[in-house]
């Protein structure tokens, strides 16, 4: 079933239902389960979280797509795993936030994405397509960091965005571009990352 990720649906809704440079991004469930308890999330906070599960399904469904591909070999693939384990563990800590609260955060089930033709062509086409989505994400996280009220959900965008800047560093080279981005990237608002994500949602 497909579902239409507007970005009043996507705020106000619950679900339904190289190699080195990444070897120690891999965050875990970022705040511990006795920690998160003790924090009563707003409205805004819980606004965040299922935005950045929105982002995290769609990355984890990029590199499943990418590694399908069969584009990839040696260190790259083994790069583009680790990315995807390390999503995984994002969406983890960002969709606890939620299912603390009592919600049910989305799940791969609920959202269907799509991408622009021969988006998967090449490794050239797939890196580029990751290096776009990366900057999303890591400006999805830095404006996390501005816009969660509590302090440790803002430690967790944070932690979360050191990783996606790793994972763009190594996209980026793989599309021919610079390992070196902004030496200050710029936060998202969470509006424009809704509209983003929107692109990606068939």
């Amino acid at each position: 079933m497909e579902v239409e990720l507007s970005r009043g649906a996507l705020l106000a809704r619950g679900g339904a239902g190289a190699a080195a440079l990444l070897a120690g991004s891999g965050l875990g469930v970022i705040v511990p389960s006795a920690a998160r308890a003790a924090v009563t999330p707003s409205d805004g906070d819980l606004a965040y979280a299922r935005l950045l599960v929105a982002a995290e399904l769609l990355a984890i469904d990029f590199y499943e797509n990418a590694i399908a591909s069969k584009r990839f070999t040696g260190p790259a693939l083994a790069n583009l795993r680790h990315a995807r384990a390390d999503e995984g563990k994002h969406y983890d800590s960002v969709a606890a936030i939620l299912t603390d609260a009592g919600q049910t955060p989305a799940t791969a089930a609920d959202i269907d994405f799509s991408y622009p033709r021969r988006s998967f062509a090449s490794r050239r086409a797939i890196a580029r397509l990751g290096s776009r989505l990366e900057s999303l994400f890591l400006g999805a996280y830095l404006g996390a960091v501005e816009g969660f009220d509590a302090d440790d959900y803002r430690q967790l965008a944070a932690r979360a965005a050191a990783s996606e800047a790793q994972h763009l560093s190594v996209l980026s080279a793989a599309a021919g571009g610079s390992r070196f981005g902004a030496a200050l990237p710029r936060p998202l608002t969470i509006d424009r990352v809704s509209d983003a994500l929107d692109v990606y949602t068939s």
